[in-house]
Parts: C-alpha cells; structure tokens; sequence
C-alpha cells in the first residue's frame, strides 16, 4: 500500500482570503488579448498587465497581505524588509496603508530614481537605510535589526503570506479568461509569485501547462530542478535585476516544482530586445523581468500555435537612464553591433581606405579610438561597427580578410570585451 504525498501547494482558500483583504488595495489589472503578439505566434496570446499595478508590479500584493496578517503587537513594533527593487515599494506603500513604520534596507549603490520611489510611496512612515554595496549587505543589516529590535521581517518571496497575496494574480486571471488557458507563463525571480499563481491555476485549471522563465545568467530555478534539491549559485548576472537571484525561497522550489511542467532560460540580450519591441511595437514600457515571459514566446513558438496562452507581465519600472545599456545589450545579442581591434598600418590613408573599401554602404562605426603610436609599423585602434542587419556581418568579414586587415573580434571575448568596452 502506498502513501499519497501531500501537496504543498498555497491553498485557493488562502488566497481568495488574501484577495478580499487586496479589494481595496491593489488594482485589478486587465488580462488583455494582444493582437501583435498573437498574430506573429499565430496564437492567443493574452497579457497579464502587473505593469498597470499601483507600484507598477505585482509585489503589493505579498507585501500589503504578509503586513494585514501581523498582530497588532507586531504592527506596533514596525517592520524592515530588504531590497533594492519592487518589494521595497510595495512594503513602504503597504506601511502607509495600515499605518506602520516600516525600516526599508537598500544597497548603496541603488538608483536615486529607485530610493525616491520607495520614499513617495511610503512617506513619513518609512525609513530608508542605504547599507553595504550589495543586496546581501542591506539583508544582513536588516535581520541584525529585527534580531535587536523585535521587529517583522517582510521576506520578498520565501512566506506563505506573501505567496498568497501573490496568488491573487492567478485568481484575476481565472475570473477574466472566458476559454481555458493552455498555457500559462511566468517569470521567476525567488519564486513567490510562481509558487502563489501556480498553486492556484493548477487547482483549478490542472491542463494548463504553467512555464516558467529565468534569465541565463541567474539560473537558480533551473539549476535546482536540474539538480533535483534546492541548490544556491555561486554567482549571478544581475542585470534583470527584478528577477537575478543566486537562490529561489526553499518553500517555493518544491511548490514550483509541482505546478512547473518546464523551465525556460532566456538570454539577457533576448530579455533586452523584448524590452524595445514591447515599447516600440505595443506601447507597453516593462522593465527587464517584465519581459521574461513575452521573451519565451520565441522558444515555444511551434507547440503554441493556435493555443491560449497567458504572459504575466510582472512590472513596468524602468528606469529611463538604462535604455542605452538595454539597446546595446539587444544590438550585441542580434549581432548589429560588432566590435573589432584593428591594428592600422601608420601611413598616411590607411584609415581612408577601411573606410571606402571595408565598410559596407550601410555600415556605422559608433565607436573608433586610436592614438597614433611614434616609431611603430602598425597601430591598434578600437572600432565598433552598427549593422542594418546581422546578415551583413560575412560581408563585412570578408571584405577585412580581401583587404588584409589585421583585426581581432571583441565580440566573443567576455573577458576583453568588458574591458575596452
């Protein structure tokens, strides 16, 4: 005889009592059909718009349901959360509501734009507190006051409290899709939201094949499942920042991996390319986890022709100045943008030459650097070549090698590339 294994998947009563204490709060944001995505997948593709929420993501919704549930006594003695993101503003807009100081534990490094946002939402009744050069500095400065001070930690993902209130998203998206959802795909940070929807969506919908997408460079999700255990990563890319983490909550790795039927990586270049085409094509302005899940749509393109599936857009705050990196990275991964150290003969016409014989009619150089070294046949200069498009990079390459141009590509060199560039 064998025994059933429980699940430990956040329960639909839980999170419908999360979502009545939410009413007022948070805004139901729309599960939209999107016309341009669904015709270039030739599928139903719906979005579901956390970009729209009140702090412009989804985090609200854990943070504002963890604090609801804390005793009167444990509101009296405030709370602290760490982090240099979403959560902070939507524990400090949380703190304002239910009249709670709270103590918001931040990197030094963090924009000026992100602190100003987390001090707008929160007011008088939020203290930010700039720690240490990273996030596990603003973490360990906060548990050290919590430790001395009695205080509530409000965790980012790893709380069945903030699962649920994250649960709600999937309780929207149940109430506003009229047909069944076949797919359904979202994006991984430390796992609260996925653990919260997930648990959800497959109660009541089990065919539904939930997805869920990581960045490449921070794949702490995919390595556990991988690994079959909950496993940390030594180190991380950190540029989607909204979800790079070196280790999912462990009460959420074994709720994901229930609800989880796949686990997508998605290159960080992938991630910036969507970042544009969701701007310059739908109007839609997401940061860099916002747009984990539109970006996998190109993975699982063939198995969701004429299905419906759902995209939970997860947040809109991009900070403006990021752009030029978000462009770069997007033109890098496509290869429109090369970069090459060219060592010039030093005479006179060289350069004129590269220029009329090598460059393409529609190639741009957007970067050239070069200092004329005395008493030497060649000098070396730093170039970075635009392409219209990336099948004109063999041209180009041949060309060099016609003219014998002594060139060394930047491009598939990480080390010296992040460097000179």
């Amino acid at each position: 005889m064998t025994t059933a294994v429980k699940s430990k998947l956040i329960s639909i009563e839980k999170v419908l009592q999360a979502r009545a204490r939410l009413k007022n709060v948070v805004r139901n944001t729309a599960t939209e059909y999107n016309e341009g995505l669904s015709e270039r997948y030739r599928a139903n593709i719906y979005l579901k718009r956390e970009d729209l929420q009140i702090v412009r993501s989804y985090k609200i919704r854990g943070a504002y349901n963890k604090m609801a549930s804390l005793t009167d006594e444990e509101k009296g003695k405030g709370i602290v959360c760490a982090s240099a993101g979403n959560h902070a503003q939507g524990a400090a807009l949380s703190c304002k509501l239910l009249n709670v100081h709270g103590k918001i534990y931040m990197p030094t490094p963090t924009t000026e734009q992100k602190v100003n946002k987390v001090k707008f939402f929160g007011k008088d009744m939020v203290e930010v507190v700039l720690v240490g050069d990273t996030y596990d500095d603003a973490y360990a400065a906060a548990m050290k006051d919590c430790e001395e001070n009695g205080k509530s930690f409000i965790n980012p993902f790893e709380d069945e409290k903030v699962m649920e209130g994250q649960g709600t998203v999937g309780a929207e998206i149940i109430d506003q899709m009229s047909d069944p959802i076949d797919y359904l795909i979202l994006p991984i940070g430390g796992g609260g939201l996925s653990a919260g929807v997930g648990s959800y969506i497959k109660t009541l919908s089990p065919k539904t094949k939930i997805i869920g997408t990581e960045p490449e460079g921070a794949p702490a999700m995919y390595t556990s499942r991988a690994k079959g255990e909950w496993t940390m990563l030594d180190k991380i890319d950190k540029f989607v920042d909204g979800a790079a983490v070196k280790a999912v909550g462990k009460m959420n790795f074994d709720i994901c991996q229930e609800v989880f039927d796949d686990v997508l990586l998605i290159p960080e270049g992938k991630v910036c390319s969507t970042v544009l085409d969701l701007y310059n094509q739908e109007g839609i302005i997401v940061e860099p986890a916002g747009a984990l899940t539109t970006a996998a749509l190109d993975l699982v393109k063939d198995e969701i022709k004429g299905k419906t599936v759902v995209c939970v857009v997860s947040g809109g705050n991009n900070d403006i100045v990021r752009m030029t990196e978000i462009r770069e990275r997007s033109m890098l991964y496509e290869g429109r943008k090369q970069y090459f150290i060219v060592k010039f003969p030093q005479r006179a016409g060289a350069l004129r030459e590269f220029l009329v014989e090598v460059l393409g009619p529609k190639d741009d150089i957007v970067l050239f650097e070069y200092t004329k070294k005395t008493a030497r046949e060649n000098g070396p200069a730093l170039i970075g070549i635009e392409l219209e498009d990336k099948e004109d990079y063999d041209a180009l390459i041949e060309r060099m090698d016609k003219y014998g141009v002594n060139y060394q590509l930047l491009n598939n060199k990480p080390e010296l590339f992040g460097m000179l560039i």
